[in-house]
């Protein structure tokens, strides 16, 4: 072998871990995801959806360089456990968790897995983070809104059904949410005059008996709470407008299916948000170190056809501040 050949053979051998390094696929990252809808619900899969897409943008692709798995805890205690302890033993690098109750079971599980929230109404009151603008921990994410917010619904009710004397609260009492809800909601209806009742959202069957006992007085309104069960929105829906009720719901997708009126954040933008903690996360940053945010706005949206057939009026004034009004 003459000199040139041999000082190629050299570089070639050189060449080739750096072309094998090359070559190497990129490190798969592994996410969880415990949401609190049932996996047939569109609201949760558009919120699923918006996630994904953000971590898309971001660089992460499901299956080159990170893997999903998701569950689907429906708002149920003994499901969100199971399915935390499902997630946590699969030992991803970050989980994001939809509601309390999901981030309640996984801090149950684990207290060193980076956790994500997004719509959890208290953190500090649940005890999940040490202070909004230091978690201290594992876990940060996004809140809905403060439990103060709550007693707006019944102003808002009470504005629009000025006769109104009672309400009935629809909220999961297996939900330290439903019970702080229903609680500020309370404290407002004393000074509006309105009396207040809950109804506890546990299956099909007890709502639907429960709003017809209510219906059967005049002068009566519902409360849609964030903690209510998503699943059973349509049923809801149709029992307000079945019995005349006017009512009020946490969230805009109520209102789009028919409901009268919603006050509340922007719950997919929760989940873009989100997405950008847990990427900042998958590329070193702490959970500790991330602050828990508040929604940066709040958004009415008023259903006129549904008012018209409750024989309601909108006054001026709420017409005026809803950011969206369904004709």
């Amino acid at each position: 072998m003459n000199r040139r050949e041999f000082i190629t053979l050299l570089g070639g051998a050189a060449a080739w871990p750096l072309a094998a390094r090359a070559q190497q696929p990129e490190q798969m990252r592994r996410i969880g995801v415990l949401m609190n809808a049932a996996a047939d619900d569109p609201y949760g899969q558009t919120r699923l959806a918006a996630f994904q897409q953000v971590l898309q943008q971001s660089g992460w692709s499901d299956s080159r360089n990170v893997s999903i798995d998701t569950r689907w805890g429906e708002n149920d205690v003994d499901r969100e456990r199971r399915y935390a302890a499902e997630l946590v033993a699969l030992a991803p690098d970050v989980i994001l968790a939809a509601g309390t109750l999901s981030v309640a079971a996984l801090r149950r599980e684990t207290r060193t897995i980076p956790i994500v929230f997004a719509s959890v109404s208290d953190p500090v009151g649940a005890g999940f983070v040490d202070n909004l603008a230091r978690p201290g921990g594992n876990i940060t994410g996004f809140m809905i809104y403060e439990y103060s917010l709550s007693g707006k619904w019944l102003e808002l009710l009470k504005e629009i059904a000025p006769r109104l004397t009672r309400a009935a609260v629809l909220r999961d009492s297996a939900n330290p949410a439903g019970i702080a809800q229903f609680g500020a909601i309370r404290a407002t209806a004393s000074s509006l005059r309105v009396d207040v009742s809950p109804i506890n959202a546990r299956d099909a069957g007890e709502i639907e008996r429960s709003i017809a006992a209510f219906a059967s007085s005049a002068d009566g309104g519902l409360i849609v709470t964030g903690s209510a069960l998503e699943r059973h929105s349509d049923l809801i829906i149709t029992l307000a407008a079945r019995y005349k009720l006017p009512a009020v719901y946490f969230e805009r997708y109520y209102v789009a299916a028919g409901g009268l009126i919603s006050y509340g954040p922007d719950l997919v933008d929760q989940f873009r948000r989100a997405a950008g903690y847990v990427d900042r996360i998958l590329r070193g940053e702490k959970p500790a170190d991330l602050p828990v945010q508040a929604p940066t706005k709040y958004e009415t949206v008023l259903n006129l056809k549904t008012a018209k057939a409750l024989g309601l009026e909108i006054p001026a004034t709420v017409l005026a501040r809803a950011d969206e009004v369904i004709e």
